[in-house]
């Protein structure tokens, strides 16, 4: 059921090289379900979007919190620290009961807080690195309709009352509006009520904001001075004003991410949070020939205890920056990612695993306490390095 495939390669290329990738695809069974413990076991290669789809909801469960997409498999989304908002949520791999991990050897182990402890933390966040995640055992809860209420506010209002804002919703995030002070508080909650899907506008949600703004941020490729102007525009005609749905919780944490583009995301201490925003906003202010896209996500990790998680040891709040590519264009963003990454770094964050980044050895030595730990618990685990991807080849040099 395992299935070893080149990234793209002819048969004849597979040969000649070292670097493969390993597909679970079809290891997507359900294993167990436990109604009364409110859990599930699966094998690693079932993504998210298929538990949601039916195994959860017949079984009348919900995960407790996810992130914006769920396309990811179960093996994925533990493997690079994914995660969604709350304050009082860890990273989705803290719901996490047990695993079972294949070495380059073969040798099954099975992990928990119980067995292989230390193991088990590295293996949350496994980056790929330790070895094939084969099966999960997740903590899930009774389902759940989730109240979320958006609305209209100003950058500073925001960061001044940020903990009011965090602590009176269960699942708070914002967007920020760049070359604006333009900002949507989303604050979801638990609700008893019973669900009501909000009526989808063909026009506004997909001729305006998916259509028109893809082929206006086009034009803005040739002309780049207008990108505010179009921010401005846009955030008045999709997002200003207030609004409210009650759906099932996993229609509400997923949200569509438009078109292609870039994305960096890093997990800044929740104490320097304020200070980190104030600074991108003045940048912009002092940049005006540096045109960005909107928005600027927000949102908000309570600690845990997994060994490179970027929420290891600390309450995080995740800062992501995106760049589109309307139409598959490419726009220059360096000069915005490269200022975003060193701000960044002198504050004490750590880069999303699965995001743009240019992290190496040496700095993430200082950003993660364990990294040497789990540089050790890689090498006896895959003595031959079978697993030392490409990705990881370059951080460590």
């Amino acid at each position: 059921q395992v299935k070893v495939v080149g990234a793209g390669l002819s048969p004849s290329d597979i040969a000649c090289t070292t670097d493969y990738m390993i597909s679970l695809k079809n290891f997507n069974k359900v294993l167990d379900v436990d109604s009364k413990k409110h859990t599930i076991t699966v094998e690693a290669g079932v993504t998210i979007e298929e538990l949601n789809n039916s195994i959860l909801p017949a079984n009348g469960l919900s995960f407790s919190n996810l992130g914006s997409v769920s396309g990811q498999s179960i093996g994925g989304i533990i493997g690079t620290g994914s995660h969604g908002t709350g304050g009082n949520f860890g990273s989705f791999a803290s719901c996490v009961l047990q695993l079972v991990l294949m070495k380059a050897d073969g040798t099954i182990l099975q992990c928990s807080k119980e067995e292989n402890e230390e193991l088990f933390s590295a293996a949350c966040c496994h980056l790929g690195l330790l070895g094939i995640i084969l099966n999960v055992k997740l903590q899930c809860e009774p389902a759940f309709n989730l109240h979320e209420i958006k609305r209209q506010s100003k950058l500073e209002s925001v960061l001044v009352n940020l903990n009011d804002y965090i602590s009176s919703s269960q699942h708070f995030l914002f967007h920020w509006f760049p070359h604006t002070d333009n900002v949507v508080t989303v604050q979801r909650n638990r609700t008893k009520v019973i669900a009501v899907p909000q009526k989808e506008s063909w026009f506004k949600d997909m001729f305006i904001g998916y259509h028109m703004i893809q082929f206006c941020l086009w034009i803005a490729t040739f002309i780049p001075s207008i990108t505010p102007f179009l921010t401005s525009i846009f955030f008045k005609i999709c997002y200003s004003g207030f609004s409210e749905s009650i759906e099932r919780s996993d229609k509400v944490f997923n949200i569509n991410c438009l078109f292609k583009q870039y994305v960096t995301e890093w997990a800044v201490p929740k104490q320097n949070a304020v200070l980190v925003l104030r600074k991108m906003y003045k940048w912009l202010s002092d940049h005006p020939s540096v045109k960005v896209h909107f928005p600027v996500e927000v949102r908000f990790v309570q600690k845990d205890n997994i060994m490179m998680s970027p929420s290891c040891d600390q309450d995080v709040v995740y800062i992501g920056i995106i760049s589109y590519r309307p139409y598959g264009k490419f726009v220059p963003h360096a000069e915005w990612f490269t200022f975003f990454e060193d701000l960044m770094l002198r504050f004490g964050g750590r880069p999303h695993w699965a995001k743009d980044h240019k992290v190496k050895s040496a700095q993430f030595q200082k950003l993660y306490s364990n990294y040497h730990k789990f540089l050790s618990i890689r090498q006896q685990l895959d003595p031959d390095n079978l697993f030392l991807n490409a990705y990881w080849k370059r951080i460590l040099d």
